[in-house]
């Protein structure tokens, strides 16, 4: 049976489900992981793709090398099979999540998209290169942060998008950022 890029059987078009978890992974932790699982789970997803960026444009470049932060994500997850680590932005010559978008829906032949991001991310989401785009060809799953929720919900994308396309995923909340981890 033929294979796709990520070394599965090659699923049918339009069958294949993968969700995308971008960032810089500085560092992975286990929010990271639990809310993959939990999106998997509800969406009955092939896979999860774990898009490590090199930087974040709205943020300072890491610290940690890109090699460390893959091989950190790597250790993460496991034997947790249905995620998949990536770099994409030296294949796509982008760091722009439309990019990506795109790529993906070619590479493995048009799936059903789910963009994961926290709800502090949904805040800013409008800034975005081609946020609308975004939304038009993949659903976004938002994950509560503490105290975010309510402003993710004030959002520009959230007020002219809302359900038909963003799904708020209820949750036991992990109360862990790759910030505070930075910081100890």
């Amino acid at each position: 049976m033929e294979k796709d890029k990520l070394g599965n059987k090659l699923l049918l078009k339009n069958k294949t489900k993968i969700g995308i978890l971008g960032g810089t992974f500085d560092p992975a932790h286990k929010g990271h992981l639990k809310i993959s699982q939990i999106a998997k789970k509800k969406y009955k997803l092939n896979y999860v793709i774990w898009a490590i960026t090199l930087k974040n444009p709205f943020k300072k470049r890491s610290k940690t090398s890109l090699a460390n932060r893959i091989n950190f994500s790597k250790k993460i997850i496991g034997e947790k099979k249905f995620i998949k680590v990536r770099f994409y932005e030296n294949k796509i010559k982008s760091n722009k999540t439309i990019n990506l978008i795109n790529y993906l829906l070619m590479e493995f032949n048009y799936p059903k998209l789910f963009f994961i991001m926290g709800a502090d991310n949904l805040i800013s989401f409008h800034k975005w290169n081609k946020w609308k785009l975004i939304l038009q060809k993949c659903n976004i799953l938002v994950f509560d942060r503490q105290g975010y929720k309510s402003k993710s919900m004030k959002s520009i994308a959230f007020k002219q998008f809302n359900r038909k396309k963003i799904d708020f995923i209820k949750f036991k909340k992990v109360n862990i950022s790759s910030s505070k981890l930075r910081k100890i």
